[in-house]
């Protein structure tokens, strides 16, 4: 017999509707402002936009040369969740499966890492790229995402990979297979479900950052959508008209990659749960 409709159930409802409108508000008045002329964001900043301004969102196409900056935050993303993915994946692999003591203290100097704040390095970190030729360049750019990602990433694969059981490695090193193909052919495929979730936090993570960015593309031709969007705020004025629009370019890809991979996110967090 299905669960009653109760007083308590409504009262829960309503005060879920209530909250998911209270995280709505910021992209209320996002997206009407960024429809309205500079002069009626100034002045009235909750109202609906008397006209639609869809001109804000061509001239901040224009200005933002965006299908270059988009593209360059594109590779930056990609080619950055694809070494992380790689590289983390093998090495939370190695670490559960090792059961040596100096495995749980490279593992735990991981995980010790990730509440290391960026400011206490950013100084020291920026020099020894300039030093290595790292900066400004995206390649240089990935090769520190996959230092900073790599704490994380390893924790959440190191917790997956435990709940994977042994005796499917066996049964393939039995049947001929390498340490190499056990991996790729046999466990990898059985973190999908948390590598989907790791590739989601690492994008929205990558694609909104502008500190390191900034500190290491120089070169207005390298400038990520978050970079570029930082030139609309000057010393002296602040085109908020074409800001807001542009912020709004900016979003979308993340809501179309995060609407199409809703799925996968519920089925990772399902298969998480479980193991």
């Amino acid at each position: 017999m299905g669960n009653k409709y109760t007083s308590k159930t409504f009262i829960g409802e309503i005060f879920a509707i209530l909250l998911g409108l209270v995280f709505l508000v910021p992209f209320y008045y996002l997206i009407t402002n960024s429809l309205k002329p500079f002069a009626e964001i100034l002045t009235n900043t909750s109202a609906l936009p008397k006209v639609l301004m869809l001109d804000n969102y061509v001239n901040a196409f224009e200005k933002l040369d965006y299908l270059k900056v988009f593209t360059n935050s594109l590779i930056i993303t990609v080619v950055s969740n694809v070494v992380l993915v790689i590289f983390c994946s093998m090495a939370a692999y190695m670490l559960v499966r090792t059961k040596k003591k100096i495995s749980n203290i490279i593992f735990m100097t991981f995980v010790a890492a990730m509440i290391i704040p960026f400011q206490s390095i950013m100084i020291p970190l920026i020099k020894t790229a300039g030093n290595l030729g790292m900066l400004n360049s995206i390649w240089g750019l990935v090769i520190m995402y996959l230092g900073f990602g790599s704490g994380m990433t390893i924790f959440l694969y190191h917790g997956f990979v435990k709940g994977i059981p042994v005796e499917l490695e066996e049964a393939a090193i039995i049947d001929g297979c390498s340490r190499f193909g056990v991996f790729w052919r046999i466990v990898f495929p059985l973190l999908k479900p948390i590598t989907v979730t790791i590739v989601i936090l690492n994008s929205l993570w990558i694609w909104n950052d502008y500190l390191l960015p900034s500190l290491v593309l120089q070169d207005p031709g390298l400038r990520t959508i978050p970079l570029a969007t930082f030139f609309f705020f000057g010393q002296y004025t602040k085109q908020w008209d074409l800001a807001l629009a542009a912020l709004v370019l900016g979003i979308i890809p993340l809501l179309i990659f995060f609407f199409s991979m809703q799925k996968h996110i519920i089925k990772g967090i399902t298969s998480g749960s479980i193991k």
